[in-house]
């Protein structure tokens, strides 16, 4: 199934070896000139390394064509890739915010593998799981070490229905125990932290685009409306991207239904396209701050830059990755998987932001090590004691600059905002060119980088 991340065309292909190149060919009847030049070109050479390398097994016809692939594939640009099946898996659970477990979210700390929290409602929680628990094996294996955190993961995601035994330590009570856990779908938050800073500003964390980010959005912000905000910033700092439709889905409350938020251009008629606010109602009318920094990257600087560009959100921080490319995901019948680039995405006014990133309006740059404090700090929101916070760490929470410095500038648009009533009250000319925002004269992906795997 072509997957655009939007639904798609079904393709289905076998991968036998070494014919797989020939019926590809002979599919989109394709098999005169170049590329049947092509296909017999690397059916010569795979069938003399079959032949004549030294270690027949390691030269056998099924994995010359998988590495082949992987070659062809992977050479193109950084985002295309052959994906085995596992990796092809974790992806499709990354980007539908779901997937079997017991809903666990855990760290490696000092070698071993810690309980950062159960998600609520979940087999976990209803365990008894607490904060703080040690897990020491899953399954009889034991997990310590560099790699720890893969092999959890792996090994407490399955099929719902399926069962899983840890044992754990409890620290605070030293105690150890076992607890057998059947799986279930697990739904991931990808909004974690939304709260009210400095009296009146309402603040949403994003930590990627899933299936369910716009929903968690538009609850957030709708929380924090009846809590009587003034402005909102949007943090999207570390935030790898994801699908289109999310991205789509959480710029639409900023926009007249109608309005263009995001358009691709590519090869394939399909890949041209325009994505248009569907949301009914009046748009939000509120000052908006937008935080990036180097890491915002996809469907996050698909947000920021419809907000930029439209003039709805100062932006503040660092330069965006520039990852302006959209990936079509191709599932094959074996469970393989291939992401290839198709298409470009552009703002509002058709700039392209591929390799080039969002540049901020108020620039905020972090030094190296600030970068990950924050990273931490950003993540963790529970933490609320400074003490416990190093006791975990190893440092006490640092001052967040970038966002003192979006408190600041909404801060300032309140006081022109006044300005401007004040001044058409006492009915005086009104501030030329007075807005919520600076005037922007700026100018999916589909896929982008996956989220940290830290859930089971």
């Amino acid at each position: 199934m072509r997957k655009r991340i939007l639904g798609g065309l079904a393709l289905a292909l076998g991968l036998a070896a070494p014919a797989f190149a020939f019926q590809f060919a002979a599919l989109f009847g394709l098999v005169k000139g170049d590329i049947d030049r092509a296909v017999g070109y690397v059916h010569d050479v795979m069938s003399i390394v079959n032949q004549k390398y030294v270690d027949p097994k390691a030269a056998n016809f099924s994995d010359l064509a998988r590495n082949a692939i992987h070659g062809m594939v992977e050479s193109l640009d950084p985002h295309s890739e052959f994906l085995e099946k596992k990796d092809n898996d974790e992806l499709a659970e990354d980007l539908s915010g779901e997937f079997g477990g017991v809903g666990i979210q855990v760290e490696v700390r000092a070698g071993k593998v810690l309980v950062i929290e159960p998600m609520d409602n979940t087999p976990a929680a209803r365990a008894g799981i607490v904060r703080g628990d040690e897990i020491v094996s899953i399954d009889g294996h034991p997990v310590a070490g560099s790699g720890a955190m893969d092999m959890v993961v792996d090994r407490l995601r399955g099929k719902p229905h399926t069962h899983v035994a840890l044992a754990v330590y409890r620290p605070q009570a030293q105690k150890s125990f076992t607890v057998d856990l059947e799986r279930e779908i697990i739904k991931v938050d990808s909004v974690i932290d939304a709260r009210v800073v400095d009296d009146d500003i309402g603040y949403v964390l994003v930590t990627e685009f899933s299936e369910h980010t716009g929903e968690q959005f538009a609850a957030a912000v709708d929380k924090l409306l009846k809590k009587n905000i003034n402005s909102l910033i949007i943090d999207l700092r570390n935030n790898p991207g994801g699908t289109l439709d999310a991205a789509v889905e959480v710029s639409e409350p900023f926009f007249h239904k109608g309005d263009l938020i995001v358009s691709t251009k590519g090869r394939q008629a399909e890949d041209n396209a325009e994505f248009r606010s569907e949301a009914d109602g009046d748009p939000l009318d509120l000052p908006v701050a937008v935080l990036i920094n180097q890491d915002t990257a996809s469907a996050a600087e698909i947000v920021t830059g419809a907000l930029k560009d439209t003039g709805k959100a100062v932006v503040i921080g660092e330069r965006s990755f520039g990852k302006g490319s959209v990936q079509t995901i191709i599932d094959f019948k074996t469970g393989d998987g291939l992401r290839l680039t198709t298409a470009k995405y552009y703002t509002p006014s058709g700039v392209s932001l591929h390799e080039k990133g969002v540049t901020p309006e108020v620039e905020v740059v972090l030094s190296p090590d600030e970068d990950d404090k924050i990273r931490q700090q950003q993540v963790r929101p529970d933490i609320t004691d400074p003490a416990d916070f190093k006791a975990r760490f190893g440092f006490t929470p640092i001052d967040d600059r970038q966002l003192d410095a979006a408190v600041a500038v909404l801060r300032g648009l309140e006081v022109l905002e006044s300005q401007a009533a004040s001044a058409a009250h006492a009915g005086s000319p009104h501030p030329a060119n007075v807005s919520y925002v600076p005037a922007i004269d700026s100018g999916n992906v589909k896929i982008s980088g996956r989220p940290p795997r830290n859930r089971g």
